[in-house]
C-alpha cells in the first residue's frame, strides 16, 4: 500500500470509494460533484489517498479554510488494515503544521466512524442541526 497526496487525476477513483461505503452514505451522489473534490484538494485544503495495485482504496481530505475534516473513507474491502488510521495521521499532521486552530468534523452517530474518531482522540461536543455527531480536536490534544 502506498500513501500519497491526492491529485486531480485521482478524483474518479476517490468518488468510487466514496460511493462504496456502508456508513455515512450520500443520499444523493450529485451532492458531491467532481468539481467540489477538486476545489477541496487544490484550494480549500489538501487530500491524501491510499493506493494498492493501481487502485485507490481510501482517501482523506481536510478543509484548512473552514477548519474541518471534509472526508475520510476506506473501501469496505480494505477495512481494518490501518488505512483509515494512517490517512487520518497524515491529514492531521499536515493540518496542524499549517495552523494551531482547532478542527471539527461531523459523522453519523452510533457508527463505526464515530467510534474511530473517539479512539483517535477527538472530543464529542454535541450535534449539528442535521443530526450528525460533532467532534473537535485541538493542537495540544493531537500532539499527545
Amino acid at each position: 500500500m502506498k500513501f500519497r497526496e491526492a491529485q486531480l487525476e485521482d478524483i474518479a477513483q476517490i468518488q468510487v470509494v466514496r460511493h462504496l461505503v456502508k456508513e455515512n452514505t450520500l443520499s444523493d451522489p450529485a451532492l458531491v460533484p467532481d468539481k467540489d473534490v477538486a476545489y477541496y484538494i487544490t484550494e480549500k485544503g489538501k487530500g491524501w489517498v491510499c493506493a494498492t495495485d493501481g487502485k485507490i482504496v481510501g482517501f482523506s481530505i481536510v478543509d484548512l479554510q473552514e477548519h474541518s475534516i471534509w472526508a475520510l473513507f476506506v473501501d469496505p474491502e480494505y477495512d481494518r488494515r490501518g488505512i483509515g488510521k494512517e490517512l487520518h495521521r497524515l491529514m492531521m499532521d499536515w493540518y496542524f503544521a499549517q495552523t494551531k486552530e482547532k478542527v471539527c468534523l461531523g459523522t453519523a452517530p452510533k457508527t463505526r466512524a464515530e467510534e474511530f474518531y473517539k479512539r483517535q482522540g477527538w472530543t464529542p461536543v454535541g450535534f449539528y442541526a442535521n443530526g450528525e455527531a460533532k467532534f473537535e480536536m485541538n493542537f495540544e490534544d493531537w500532539r499527545k
